[in-house]
């Protein structure tokens, strides 16, 4: 998923170097804006786990912001169907507000995602995620919470993120990021983890019109256990280019 503010870079490895949105439209007087951004990925990592079984994605998001902090949008991609569904896209609707404590220097963004996944038919598995982040200069620290995931109100889960982005020189941006994921949709089930690491390092950088991107992205022995499949967790390399309108 992916998200405009402070902390939506951390929030899932696949939107990690999706393009940050140019402003596509600005009222007279700056008060409010939209953008928009669409990309193609080598996968849909999410939180290092493969959404696609690791095909590529097509994602794309439309942004609306206010100059108070204000914001609202809306992101989707294609996903693998699980569960036998027929449900082969995710669609996030979001909004939050992002600004800084006075002149400290020291960001902070609260946020709420609703995760869509239209032809699950019965099963539901839409549900809700709240984020809150704490950014301060090359640094963001974050944390998400669902009290449903995938719509089951007995699985609570918790994710944290801590990432680092820094301005090399030539234009090319440098981000790592550690999240850590804690989550009860396994319990029960023998040999399953109930958390595990993921990571990712990578660069990106603007060119030709276009934003170009490569990361690495995985996660600890821990991973594989936590997965559907043990694959959906391996090391990889994620390549994008993406293009902001």
């Amino acid at each position: 998923m992916k998200l405009r503010t402070i902390s939506a870079l951390t929030l899932a490895a696949t939107s990690l170097f999706a393009a940050s949105s140019a402003m596509a439209w600005e009222s007279e007087d700056g008060q409010h804006s939209t953008s928009a951004t669409v990309g193609l990925f080598s996968d849909y990592l999410f939180r290092g786990i493969s959404f696609t079984s690791e095909d590529p994605a097509i994602q794309g998001s439309f942004d609306y912001a206010h100059s108070s902090g204000l914001y609202a949008g809306i992101w989707a991609s294609n996903l693998a169907s699980f569960d036998g569904e027929d449900n082969t896209i995710e669609i996030d609707g979001y909004a939050g507000f992002a600004n800084e404590f006075g002149d400290t220097g020291i960001g902070y963004d609260v946020s709420v995602v609703r995760y869509f996944y239209p032809g699950t038919g019965e099963t539901n598995s839409d549900y809700n995620e709240y984020f809150a982040s704490l950014s301060y200069s090359y640094f963001t620290a974050m944390i998400g919470y669902t009290p449903e995931w995938a719509g089951d109100d007995k699985i609570d889960e918790t994710y944290y993120n801590l990432s680092f982005d820094y301005e090399l020189p030539y234009g090319i941006a440098f981000n790592a990021a550690v999240g850590y994921t804690d989550s009860d949709r396994n319990d029960g089930t023998a040999g399953a983890a109930d958390s595990y690491v993921d990571y990712t390092i990578g660069l990106s950088k603007p060119f030709v019109g276009l934003d170009w991107s490569v990361a690495y992205v995985g996660t600890n022995s821990d991973g594989e256990d936590f997965a559907a499949t043990d694959s959906a967790a391996d090391d990889r390399f994620l390549v994008s280019v993406s293009k902001s309108f």
